[in-house]
C-alpha cells in the first residue's frame, strides 16, 4: 500500500484579506498562510514531507476558491516521480474558481527517475470572470547528472472543462517521440504556462499580451525551442524545449511575471521560498 494524501484548500474572502481554510489526511499540507503582497493576496507553499512519489501513491489536491480571492501555490522543492515495482503513483489537482477569482498555480519542476510510472493530472474549472496563471514542467531523468530515462512512463492531462485539454504519454521506449525533430528532438525538460479567463478578452489586448511574450522568448537561450500562442479567446499558452530545468524554469518566472503586470496590472513579485 502507498501514501494516501489529500489536501483541501478552501479560499474565502474576509473583507479585504484572502483567507483558507485547509484540511488534510496523509503527507500532504500547506505551511501557514503569507501575505508579501498585502491581506488580497494568500501565498501558499505546499509540501509533501517524504519528499517523493512512488508506486501506488495518491496525492489529491482540491482547491475552491470564493469570489474575489487570490490565491499563489507553490513548491519549496521539485516533485519527484521514484522508480515503481509496477503501480502507477498518481498526483491530481482539482481547482474550482468563483467569479472575481484569480489563481497562480506555479509549482516547481517535476522529476520523472528512471523506471516510474507516473500519472500527473490538473484540471481547472474557470467562472466567466475568473483568471489564472499556471505552468507545469517536466524532466525526464536527470540531465544535469547524466541520468537518462530509460525506463518508465509518465502521462501528464491539463484541463480546463470547455477550453482546454492537454493531454499525452510518455515512454521512455518510444524513442521516436523523445528524440525526432518533430517530437522532443533529444530534449528531456519540457514545460507548458498558461494565462486563462473564463470569458474572452478582447482581440487587441491578446495580440499584445503575445507580442510582450515574444519580444522576451526572442532574447531567450531557448528561444529556438520556445513559442507562444492564443488557440482560444480566452487562452494564451507558451510551450517550450530544454535541455535542463533551470533556463526553463528562470523564463517561466519572467514571463509570468510579464503577464502578471499586462493582464492583472500587479508587480511581479515572487514567492519568498523562491529566495531561499
Amino acid at each position: 500500500m502507498g501514501w494516501h494524501g489529500h489536501l483541501h484548500l478552501n479560499y474565502r474572502r474576509d473583507g479585504d484579506r484572502t483567507t483558507a481554510l485547509d484540511r488534510h489526511d496523509g503527507p500532504l499540507r500547506v505551511l501557514q498562510r503569507l501575505y508579501p503582497e498585502g491581506e488580497g493576496i494568500c501565498h501558499h507553499v505546499l509540501v509533501h514531507p517524504p519528499g517523493g512519489i512512488v508506486g501506488g501513491d495518491e496525492l489529491d489536491v482540491h482547491i475552491q476558491q470564493a469570489e474575489g480571492t487570490h490565491a499563489l501555490i507553490t513548491t519549496p522543492s521539485a516533485t519527484r516521480f521514484y522508480r515503481s515495482a509496477g503501480d502507477f503513483a498518481v498526483q491530481r489537482v482539482q481547482a474550482r474558481l468563483a467569479d472575481g477569482a484569480r489563481l497562480e498555480w506555479l509549482p516547481l519542476e517535476t522529476i520523472a527517475y528512471r523506471g516510474c510510472l507516473a500519472r500527473n493530472e490538473q484540471r481547472f474549472e474557470l467562472a466567466p470572470q475568473a483568471q489564472m496563471i499556471g505552468w507545469d514542467l517536466l524532466a525526464l531523468g536527470l540531465p544535469a547528472a547524466g541520468e537518462a530515462f530509460e525506463r518508465g512512463e509518465v502521462q501528464q492531462r491539463i484541463e480546463l472543462p470547455g477550453l482546454w485539454l492537454e493531454q499525452g504519454r510518455l515512454a521512455a521506449e518510444d524513442t521516436l517521440l523523445l528524440d525526432s525533430p518533430l517530437g522532443l528532438a533529444g530534449h528531456r525538460v519540457l514545460g507548458t504556462l498558461w494565462l486563462a479567463s473564463g470569458s474572452a478578452w478582447p482581440r487587441a489586448q491578446r495580440q499584445d499580451w503575445l507580442d510582450a511574450l515574444r519580444e522576451r522568448i526572442h532574447t531567450s537561450p531557448l528561444a529556438a525551442t520556445c513559442g507562444a500562442t492564443s488557440p482560444d479567446e480566452r487562452l494564451l499558452v507558451v510551450r517550450a524545449l530544454a535541455p535542463r530545468v533551470e533556463p526553463l524554469l528562470q523564463l517561466w518566472r519572467e514571463l509570468r511575471g510579464l503577464l502578471r503586470e499586462r493582464a492583472w496590472g500587479l508587480p511581479p513579485v515572487a514567492p519568498r521560498i523562491w529566495a531561499l
